[in-house]
């Protein structure tokens, strides 16, 4: 996937709101986890969110990202279980090898900090017309 518009979802509502809009749009969008949600929401939660909100937009392409912080253990959970793209900041030591466990699973693995330029739709009021617009303005 070569788009890198990414939008932060804290729950479903929002994950379905920020793939309807792209599908809309006719546009490819990685779905963000917040900041360390590999802690509080686990893997088990992020890939059954992911997954109900993918079949309820069916038609959008997307990426979902998992943010896991330094958790290197939630890091290796998440692509155990299927994750197929991941966050981890930490030693550089240690994430080679997540890097490497990573490729083996066919995974994508994002070092360091989250990128800036994202929309998050923790604040939303309304996150369907947020990632509307969001996307509206990317596009230019």
């Amino acid at each position: 996937m070569t788009a890198r518009i990414r939008i932060v979802v804290h729950n479903l509502a929002q994950a379905e709101a920020a793939l309807r809009a792209a599908a809309e749009q006719g546009r490819a969008i990685v779905i963000e986890s917040a900041p360390g949600a590999a802690r509080y929401l686990g893997a088990p939660y992020w890939l059954a969110m992911i997954e109900a909100a993918a079949k309820s937009v069916p038609e959008a392409k997307f990426e979902a990202l998992l943010e896991c912080g330094g958790a290197y253990g939630l890091a290796l959970d998440a692509l155990r279980r299927g994750a197929k793209a991941i966050r981890v900041a930490g030693r550089k030591d240690v994430l080679a090898r997540v890097a490497d466990i990573a490729r083996q699973s066919g995974a994508r693995l994002e070092r360091g900090p989250a990128r800036p330029g994202a929309l998050d739709l923790g604040e939303a009021r309304d996150p369907l017309a947020a990632a509307r617009a969001f996307l509206a303005r990317r596009r230019r």
